[in-house]
């Protein structure tokens, strides 16, 4: 409810705001106008009068300036002027008020000098009272009226938002509180809670993309209940059995001979390699793998790794083969980072490849770049594992056999360290039919 008042309150603050400044714009501009637009055509008015005047005055000096005064008292009647007419020596003729006749005329008004339309002499001059009040009267009317105008409009315009203002706060502010309430609820533990907002503008991709983000808690969070219980389960197993071999000597049911040592170390050896996989991941996320890059030969590297696996493959009586032409550019590679990441993927090929099975590695030059692929005809990933099969602590196989299973952290760190190369890494499967994991390299330049 709160959120609600705030954006009702912003959004009328900001009509208003708007609305006074747009009429306060207008009224200024359109007043301005207005009032030069009058000037304009009232000077225009009094030019064409005094035009007239003088035409008809012109014609009176050839009579001695006869009968001037009842024309300048008709003119003056006409144009709701005082007019005055001096002669020559500036001597007043005619006066509209007769208070200035046979006076000489001193105030600075508008004037007209009269012409003689024979010679060009001058044959006196007219001169016609400033603007009278009831122009400025009018001027002001009218920009009042103007004002009147635009402040019931600026009125109207404040009802009609906050109209607005309670309709669009409804309908910005509910999916708001909705998603409110839901991340609250995330924030709780609660991973299933979705956004329900179904709008197509952006109120709705911002829904989607949080419901993206809640989905990825989600499996994060699911994903990290899954790697608590496996690494519990890994690291459980060997410390049992250790325990129970160190009971078994302690209880004299057993002597501590050749075999039972070597048994014992060879669950140390499980323990050493799950800490020494947990310590290498948490170094790949967090940046501080330190890479020596060199330029290195493909065959070199898939030769070196191959030494290492090669009985394990035997102990399968899987083939492993090598097709890697031998005129193929160098690399920019760590030696034992690439080795590492081929050897987690041929151990994860012969791990998933029954018996008389094949693997093989090949590599060859793509756009500048250099394409591995480790190909395998095992068991296959099926469709729904596939795009998570780089997460960190995802097995496909669920049944936690060290046999099969391992820690699940082995191609997660492969991909960080093809990353941390530049690379690229991905795979495809068909479910029965074997995989293909392919990583690129740059080349080194």
């Amino acid at each position: 409810m709160k959120i609600l008042h705030r954006t009702q309150f912003k959004l009328l603050l900001s009509y208003v705001l708007v609305i006074l400044v747009v009429i306060g714009t207008v009224s200024f501009f359109v007043i301005r106008s207005t009032e030069k637009e009058i000037e304009e055509r009232v000077e225009s008015s009094e030019q064409l009068h005094m035009t007239r005047m003088e035409n008809m005055l012109t014609d009176y000096y050839f009579e001695g300036w006869a009968g001037v005064q009842s024309l300048v008292k008709e003119m003056s009647t006409l144009y709701d002027k005082r007019v005055v007419v001096t002669d020559g020596n500036g001597i007043v003729v005619g006066d509209s008020d007769k208070t200035l006749l046979g006076k000489t005329f001193n105030d600075d008004w508008p004037s007209q000098i009269l012409f003689s339309s024979k010679d060009g002499t001058v044959i006196g001059t007219l001169y016609v009272s400033p603007e009278s009040s009831a122009d400025i009267v009018l001027t002001r009317d009218l920009g009042d009226s103007i004002n009147r105008f635009l402040l019931w409009g600026g009125v109207l315009a404040i009802i009609v938002a906050l109209a607005l203002t309670f309709v669009l706060s409804r309908r910005f502010s509910s999916p708001v509180q909705s998603l409110a309430v839901t991340a609250r609820r995330l924030g709780e533990g609660d991973f299933s809670q979705r956004a329900q907002i179904h709008d197509k503008g952006e109120m709705g991709e911002f829904a989607q993309t949080f419901n993206f983000m809640a989905d990825n808690l989600e499996r994060a969070d699911r994903l990290r209940r899954d790697f608590i219980a496996d690494t519990a389960h890994e690291l459980r197993s060997p410390l049992y059995n250790i325990r129970g071999y160190v009971e078994a000597i302690q209880d004299g049911v057993t002597k501590p001979d050749k075999k039972i040592i070597g048994s014992i170390n060879e669950e140390v050896l499980l323990l050493c390699r799950l800490v020494d996989d947990l310590r290498e991941l948490a170094m790949a996320e967090s940046g501080k793998l330190r890479l020596s890059f060199q330029p290195e030969n493909v065959a070199d590297l898939v030769s070196h790794t191959l030494v290492t696996l090669q009985p394990r493959a035997d102990a399968k009586k899987i083939s492993l083969s090598v097709d890697i032409p031998d005129d193929l550019s160098p690399v920019k590679a760590d030696f034992q980072r690439i080795v590492q990441v081929i050897r987690n993927l041929v151990e994860n090929a012969i791990i998933h490849t029954s018996k008389k099975g094949k693997v093989t590695i090949t590599a060859r030059e793509k756009d500048s770049r250099m394409e591995i692929n480790v190909i395998d005809n095992g068991e296959g990933i099926p469709r729904e594992d596939l795009s998570n099969i780089f997460e960190r602590f995802y097995r496909v196989d669920k049944s936690r056999s060290r046999a099969t299973g391992g820690s699940g952290l082995g191609l997660t760190i492969a991909k960080y360290l093809v990353e941390a190369h530049g690379g690229k890494i991905w795979a495809e499967s068909e479910l029965g039919k074997g995989s293909c994991f392919t990583f690129i390299l740059p080349i080194f330049k």
